[in-house]
């Protein structure tokens, strides 16, 4: 497309209503192209933008690191089954100490191998017979459903001793007039 000029066009005999037509389409064109090579401009400064960033990285590097970051992920997610694993082998020895009236828990789990009933298959049979094997050599641990009824212990007093009453009250007397509270 040629740019059009106004002389130029009232030189080859047009009017300047055609003038004015001829400029308003050539307007709208240009307009229209100049409107496509900006956003073409936009576009390749960003990808420049975009590439200069890109050129000092270390391609194979950071394969590495996405492959240690996975691994590490990995890691993540097996050490948290391992604790809700652990949490609830915990679990399951504190609820059959206390179904099996144990007095102390720490006392009773320190006499269990614990290696052993975590790598035990089933767990909960290999447990109760570790219990009751504690429970038969140390059977002091474990309370009885007898001796579990409170023992109370009853003393007879003699009542108020009103001699010992009447020094309180004369020695709360002299205090009150010591610091001049009480009258």
């Amino acid at each position: 497309m040629a740019i059009f000029k106004t002389e130029t066009l009232k030189e080859k005999g047009l009017t300047q209503e055609q003038i004015d037509y001829i400029m308003t389409e050539a307007g709208r064109e240009v307009n229209a192209i100049t409107a496509e090579r900006d956003s073409y401009k936009s576009q390749l400064a960003t990808t420049q933008k975009s590439l200069s960033e890109l050129e000092g990285m270390d391609a194979p590097g950071m394969k590495a690191k996405i492959a240690d970051l996975t691994k590490q992920i990995e890691g993540k997610d097996s050490e948290i089954e391992k604790i809700k694993s652990d949490y609830a082998f915990d679990a399951a020895i504190k609820e059959a100490i206390r179904k099996a009236s144990g007095r102390s828990e720490k006392a009773i789990m320190a006499l269990l191998d614990m290696d052993a009933l975590k790598a035990s298959k089933n767990q909960t049979q290999d447990i109760e017979a570790a219990l009751a094997g504690v429970k038969k050599e140390n059977d002091y641990l474990f309370g009885t459903t007898e001796g579990n009824k409170p023992r109370y212990v009853t003393h007879e007093t003699g009542g108020i001793d009103r001699d010992a009453q009447t020094r309180r009250d004369q020695a709360n007397d002299a205090l009150r007039s010591l610091y001049g509270k009480g009258e």
